[in-house]
């Protein structure tokens, strides 16, 4: 996979008439990196191919987003694949290969840093939601009131409540995300008037 992402980061920045020193100035990471990126010859952090996607002036979600064909109940850790990335920050991994038949809507969220400056609306919908913070600082916004929680760290709340996350720290924040209803039960998809 990551040669496919490295070879069509190589494809679009020569589409837009950019060198490898183009790029490296605008993202700062080194002409050495990103042609070993390129030619698949090592790996890359969501942050870094963010900072590509930004300078390439395209979406995160192209580089990450593939459909999902396997259905079965086991999700092995390396089959996992991001379904969503939602405003550039929150990047979406469903947890199971069965949500067209489950109540509950499993999921892993990374959230990618953001300044304490971003707009960050609370929300509310139908259902509830469990979250567990496996890793970095997550800040839950809870009826106005802001929560720190540490890796191990859980919240669960009536999504009727007005709510949101966010990252304030400069690393990623992953959490796992447990929410009812399941609109992808029965293949309804999300709804969003609800």
């Amino acid at each position: 996979m990551i040669e496919n992402i490295g070879s069509e980061v190589k494809e679009i920045r020569k589409s837009n008439n950019m060198t490898l020193k183009d790029l490296s100035e605008k993202t700062g990471l080194s002409i050495g990196f990103l042609s070993q990126f390129e030619r698949g010859l090592t790996t890359i952090a969501i942050d870094s191919l963010q900072v590509i996607s930004d300078a390439l002036k395209v979406d995160l979600s192209r580089f990450l987003l593939k459909p999902k064909s396997d259905e079965k109940m086991i999700l092995k850790s390396y089959e996992n694949e991001v379904y969503e990335v939602m405003n550039n920050k929150f990047i979406n991994y469903h947890l199971s290969n069965s949500l067209d038949k489950a109540n509950i809507y499993p999921r892993r969220i990374d959230i990618l840093p953001m300044s304490v400056e971003e707009d960050i609306n609370e929300y509310s919908h139908k259902g509830e939601e469990f979250v567990y913070v496996i890793e970095g600082i997550l800040t839950l916004m809870l009826d106005s009131k802001e929560y720190h929680l540490y890796p191990g760290d859980s919240a669960h709340y009536d999504s009727e409540r007005m709510h949101n996350w966010a990252n304030y720290t400069n690393k990623v924040v992953k959490v796992l995300v447990v929410s009812t209803p399941n609109y992808f039960k029965d293949n309804k998809g999300i709804n969003e008037d609800e």
